[in-house]
């Protein structure tokens, strides 16, 4: 299980400060939709000159229609990313369209789909997919498998059975890591790194339990130690 932290902090210059704190630790960094928006590619940029050797997993969310998406994913091989993600709401078609662009390039980056957001609960949920979560993000997950991409980012309560309907190395990628009990804020479904042990994820994304700490460094090494 690899940890990824996310950048989710209100300046460039803050995310940056970040980085160079856990340059000497072996994690993945998760760019978002705000901090791309606001940095763009020279974010991106910095992070590498900082340390070359993090790896960056871009946390866009592509949700358009197949041509887009497709598009978009071709451009994101510019950025020299080595994961983002898509909606598998968009549909096989998308998901398809978007890996059959990326299978001329070498070294493509990990693709994820997104099956239900963790900020979602059960009533939110089956109000815009008429379905319960569990249920849903199986399909959602068959649904990325078949399409040929690399894993879903889900919560951990449907990792373990994502891999059983698919396959053990279909990755699963989880959100909403509180791995000493905090708040889960704007999260519903959320857990700690010993669940999502349990749950044989692939990647944990920890946001604001280490970017808000005194010292950030400090919780991640006490987070690894656990894996």
């Amino acid at each position: 299980m690899e940890l990824c932290v996310a950048l989710d902090l209100p300046t460039q210059k803050e995310n940056l400060k970040l980085v160079e704190a856990l340059q000497a630790y072996d994690v993945w960094v998760k760019v978002g939709l705000r901090s791309y928006i606001r940095d763009g590619k020279e974010f991106i940029d910095a992070i590498g000159s900082i340390n070359p050797d993090i790896k960056i997993f871009l946390d866009l969310k592509l949700y358009d229609i197949p041509n887009t998406m497709a598009d978009a994913a071709e451009s994101i091989m510019n950025l020299h990313v080595d994961m983002f993600n898509v909606h598998a709401s968009a549909g096989q078609k998308a998901m398809q369209t978007v890996m059959q662009r990326l299978e001329p390039y070498e070294n493509r980056p990990l693709v994820l789909a997104v099956t239900a957001l963790t900020s979602f609960d059960e009533a939110g949920f089956t109000a815009v997919y008429g379905g319960d979560i569990a249920q849903k993000a199986e399909q959602f997950a068959k649904n990325s498998y078949d399409s040929g991409l690399d894993g879903v980012v889900c919560s951990v309560f449907e990792s373990a059975s994502i891999k059983a309907a698919t396959q053990h190395d279909f990755a699963t990628l989880t959100p909403g890591i509180r791995p000493f009990g905090e708040s889960a804020n704007d999260q519903q479904r959320v857990a700690t790194v010993s669940m999502a042990q349990q749950a044989e994820v692939d990647f944990i994304v920890v946001g604001r339990p280490i970017y808000q700490a005194e010292n950030p460094a400090a919780v991640v090494e006490k987070i690894l130690s656990q894996l």
